[in-house]
């Protein structure tokens, strides 16, 4: 791959990845801690576990793609509350983030093998694909948990 190759690419996922934080901010704005924090079932995630969740999980992919070195508490993502205004700064931090890295993507980042975390290696774009599709995942759970709470009986 070449660097217009990879540029395009880049700048493909930049505009996935802008989508994907501007839906989350959407989705969390205007909500009560209680609203955000509220889980439908005991198993269940609250739309704030899945924010800071997927927030981890792109951050820890996107450095592991640049090989960046990356520390993070994969589980205490499960057990955090938040309120508004908190889960939208986390996600205005890490969309300036993921932007950096994204518009600094090179051929290499995108082709050659990236360990991450203590998961076998995988190209970058693997990496950077699969972890959109992981983001969307938790958005449709989002949308999904908004619906069930403005349903409560």
């Amino acid at each position: 791959m070449d660097q217009e190759g990879a540029k395009t690419i880049a700048a493909t996922l930049g505009k996935l990845f802008a989508d994907l934080h501007d839906s989350l901010r959407e989705h969390v704005r205007g909500l009560d801690p209680g609203t955000l924090n509220w889980s439908p079932l005991p198993k269940a995630n609250s739309i704030a576990v899945l924010v800071t969740h997927t927030i981890g999980s792109e951050l820890e992919m996107i450095r592991s793609v640049r090989t960046i070195p990356t520390q993070r508490d994969r589980e205490s993502e499960f057990k955090v509350e938040s309120d508004e205004k908190r889960l939208l700064e986390m996600i205005d931090q890490a969309a300036r983030e993921v932007d950096e890295h994204i518009a600094a993507l090179t051929p290499a980042d995108l082709t050659e093998l990236r360990p991450r975390g203590d998961r076998p290696p995988r190209p970058g774009i693997e990496w950077l694909i699969s972890n959109y599709g992981h983001a969307r995942e938790h958005l449709a759970q989002i949308e999904l948990t908004k619906q069930l709470y403005d349903s409560r009986t």
